[in-house]
């Protein structure tokens, strides 16, 4: 007999394995911040205010610190988890006298309530349906001059997450898992955004980039996805370490055929898509 779906709820995260394969997460973050022009705050001598959505374990939240030391810097996160690592890790006193902290929200209805002069979030979007109608709210909580930037993957087609999300839709699961497999077909694709943007009166700048991953270990891809596409499921599953086991085990052996190990390792293609959107206006 067929039981109800139940109702989604929010995936438990666990920050340590999110950060297993820092590195690699890590490097798309490098590249949006190379991309991104110095805030308003830096050409009228006072510090930045600086907010990133979805920060997470406040890794690349302190990499904002590390540029701006100067700034006033907030993370925002919905996960208890990940706030309690980004504070201990990372809150408080910069070198230089800046400040860093951290907040529990909801990226997908939080609303500025001062003005930043930098908003960023970092592979997090993809979590909030409907984020593009965010943009004008988060626009009119720049200060002039001030700027969006976010970078998303783009992936979502691709065997490891295609995979999770037939596998979530058998009948052995489908009751059971609903569509937690396949929750990412919100994102935009470039021409989209860049549009969003441009409509929006801002100066956008908006690409890819495919990240040819080389992976280490056994089930390298496995322990990927654990860290991220895999939470709800995982989630979902929590109290029930037979099935847990089971369903694990046949979506690493689909892993295994998409993504079989080389002489160096398992190539893992990432896709990721980038925009920084400049607010038009004197600064000054």
């Amino acid at each position: 007999m067929h039981t109800a779906r139940s109702v989604p709820v929010a995936p438990v995260w666990d920050p340590q394995q999110y950060l297993r394969h820092s590195g690699h997460r890590t490097r798309p973050f490098h590249d949006l911040l190379a991309r991104i022009p110095e805030p308003p705050a830096t050409r009228e001598g006072r510090p930045a205010r600086i907010a990133d959505l979805g920060c997470g374990p406040g890794n690349v939240t302190a990499l904002l610190a590390d540029r701006w030391p100067e700034a006033h810097i907030t993370g925002f996160d919905l996960s208890p988890e990940m706030l309690e690592q980004a504070e201990k890790e990372y809150s408080g006193t910069t070198a230089r006298g800046g400040w860093l902290d951290f907040r529990e929200a909801d990226v997908a209805h939080w609303v500025p309530d001062e003005p930043y002069d930098l908003i960023v979030s970092n592979a997090a979007l993809q979590w909030v349906p409907n984020h593009p109608e965010s943009f004008p709210v988060w626009l009119d909580g720049l200060a002039p001059g001030g700027t969006l930037a976010f970078q998303v993957p783009a992936n979502f087609t691709s065997p490891s997450h295609a995979l999770l999300g037939e596998l979530c839709e058998t009948p052995r699961w489908r009751d059971r898992l609903g569509d937690r497999g396949r929750r990412f077909v919100h994102i935009l694709d470039a021409a989209a955004y860049l549009d969003r943007l441009t409509d929006l009166g801002c100066a956008a700048d908006v690409w890819e980039t495919v990240y040819h991953q080389l992976l280490a270990g056994e089930d390298p891809v496995l322990d990927w996805v654990k860290g991220t596409a895999l939470r709800p499921v995982l989630t979902a599953l929590d109290g029930d370490p037979e099935a847990t086991a089971e369903f694990l085990a046949e979506y690493r052996d689909l892993l295994r055929r998409a993504y079989p190990p080389g002489p160096h390792g398992t190539a893992f293609p990432f896709r990721r898509l980038f925009a920084v959107a400049r607010k038009t206006g004197s600064a000054g």
